[in-house]
């Protein structure tokens, strides 16, 4: 099941609207969205690797939007959207802790979580909750998720072939690692 999944999304990482639904994903996930961008930007950049660099700039780009998106529910509407999204994910309990030493810390929380498998709308809409400098969330932001998105279009690029057979290789490896991974994230957020 995993691998017709797999095969599907490599399927359709060439389809001609795949740059509009990758720049859809990237703009959600760093406000409300639950799932990565890199889902598709992994496939996308393995089915069409001379196409690396504008699938790793569509992704930033509506990322770092979607972010300003998330900044301004934490900003303007946090107890309306903010905090229901907040619930969603499980981490409300955190959130009156994490607030008062957040921005101290801002820029950092920010470059963490654009790097990270880290919920970057978490960040996104606690910056804008606690009023962190938009100029500081918008550099922090764009530094981050552009570390991330290119660093994985260019590896994909140069390692493509390699990564591909690897990938093919040790699929259910891979899913259950980044599960794991997932869940230990999870539950560091719990205890912090």
């Amino acid at each position: 099941m995993i691998r017709n999944l797999y095969n599907f999304t490599l399927r359709q990482a060439e389809h001609r609207f795949a740059l509009y639904i990758l720049a859809i994903v990237s703009f959600l996930e760093s406000s409300v969205f639950p799932i990565p961008p890199d889902v598709l930007l992994i496939p996308m950049v393995l089915a069409r690797p001379q196409r690396a660099f504008l699938i790793a700039s569509v992704c930033l780009v509506s990322s770092v939007l979607g972010g300003l998106l998330g900044y301004l529910i934490g900003a303007l509407a946090f107890e309306q959207l903010g905090q229901p999204i907040l619930e969603l994910l499980g981490t409300t309990q955190e959130i009156e802790r994490f607030k008062s030493a957040y921005n101290n810390y801002g820029a950092w929380a920010v470059l963490f979580a654009g790097l990270t498998p880290f919920p970057y709308k978490l960040i996104t809409i606690l910056s804008g909750a606690t009023g962190l400098s938009l100029p500081v969330f918008i550099v922090s932001s764009i530094v981050a998720r552009g570390i991330r998105f290119f660093m994985i279009a260019i590896l994909l690029w140069r390692y493509g072939d390699v990564a591909r057979r690897f990938i093919d290789r040790h699929l259910g490896t891979i899913l259950v690692t980044l599960f794991a991974v997932l869940v230990v994230i999870y539950l560091g957020l719990r205890w912090i």
